[in-house]
């Protein structure tokens, strides 16, 4: 054991301990050679220092990346707060040119419409109607606003049983019936015709419906649409965190889950097929749902295809984090730009967020 200055020292390489000790005068002064094994031509941090540390950024979000829900509600004459997605509300088909009017002035430039019809029934035959939700929300908004506009194309929010399809009879009873897939393509395909008839700009199925994508572009090909766009829910998950988006567009299911359509939250490789099928059918932009869980996928689209990749930053990443805010816990705008960053890192050219708005204007 050594002493030095009421320090003990123990154990063998007692010098470079103390960062190497010179004798002088009999007194012990500490030097600043290297600790060992530091290779001094290598120090990350001096990129970190402020001025360069932007200049070496990697990674830049943009308000131009982000696309803004908005939820248009055909049962309301006003716009009414979504208790579980704080700052959001569903407003009536009068107001949505207003909504989409304070999304811009972010500097948010495109927007997705979400409808909540004023009737339901089995097929959920307002989703494709002349005169639906969407529809005259999306007439509007194309006509007096400059936003680029995307429709959700699915029937859970227009279906009586909430799901997103024709379901099999007795489905409500027995867990082990679901959709019926094929009969349902040509719904889905009338829907996106309906929304680009309307003016929609892209047209995004969610259904996760086998084939939805090829029966879509035919649809949309013979209708004269050759040049509006889709952006397939290629992987989407039977996530737990779309609890309050249910909430918002009052789509939940009746009974049962979505489990026999929407992806096993324990398959990647199983992700990778699911959009390569949606490619090989005409889809122009890859998305996956959620994204914060989900990242590693997002990043395996990323390397293995050239089409923009998109993720959608879900309702439950959004309220999880709004709560935690509203509890002291953490500094809401800092996670919130964090973890969108985090999906743009991770790949994503588009990001559907709940916080659009909010980034936007920090930026």
């Amino acid at each position: 054991m050594v002493k030095v200055f009421g320090t003990s020292f123990v154990g063998e390489g007692v010098q470079s301990s103390m960062n190497s000790l010179l004798f002088a005068s009999g007194n012990f002064i500490a030097t600043s050679a290297p600790a060992r094994g530091m290779n001094q031509d290598r120090r990350p941090r001096r990129l970190r220092t402020d001025g360069v540390r932007g200049l070496v950024s990697e990674t830049d979000l943009d308000a131009s990346d982000l696309i803004a829900p908005v939820f248009v509600d055909a049962t309301t004459d006003e716009r009414v707060p979504i208790e579980t997605m704080p700052g959001h509300e569903r407003v009536p088909v009068e107001q949505a040119v207003a909504r989409v009017e304070e999304i811009r002035e972010t500097g948010v430039e495109a927007v997705i419409v979400f409808g909540i019809p004023e009737d339901k029934d089995e097929r959920g035959s307002r989703a494709w109607a002349a005169d639906g939700v969407v529809q005259r929300a999306v007439e509007r908004i194309t006509a007096e606003t400059d936003a680029y506009v995307i429709t959700d194309v699915c029937l859970c929010e227009y279906t009586s049983h909430g799901h997103c399809g024709i379901v099999e009879e007795h489905a409500e009873t027995d867990p082990t019936l679901t959709v019926e897939n094929d009969p349902t393509l040509d719904l889905l395909a009338n829907t996106a015709v309906s929304h680009a008839r309307a003016g929609a700009d892209m047209v995004a199925p969610s259904s996760m419906t086998d084939g939805m994508v090829g029966a879509i572009r035919e649809g949309l090909d013979a209708d004269g649409h050759d040049d509006v766009p889709i952006m397939s829910y290629a992987a989407k998950y039977e996530s737990a965190f779309y609890g309050p988006f249910r909430d918002a567009a009052d789509g939940a299911p009746a009974f049962g889950d979505r489990r026999h359509y929407q992806m096993d939250p324990a398959n990647a490789r199983e992700a990778m097929r699911e959009v390569a099928l949606d490619v090989e059918q005409g889809a122009d932009v890859l998305m996956v749902k959620p994204a914060l869980p989900y990242l590693d996928i997002v990043r395996a689209i990323r390397e293995s295809y050239d089409h923009p990749v998109a993720a959608y930053n879900v309702s439950g990443e959004y309220a999880m984090l709004h709560a935690a805010a509203e509890k002291g816990w953490l500094d809401l705008e800092a996670v919130a730009y964090e973890s969108l960053l985090s999906i743009k890192r991770a790949g994503a050219d588009l990001i559907l967020t709940y916080f659009a708005e909010d980034i936007a204007e920090r930026m």
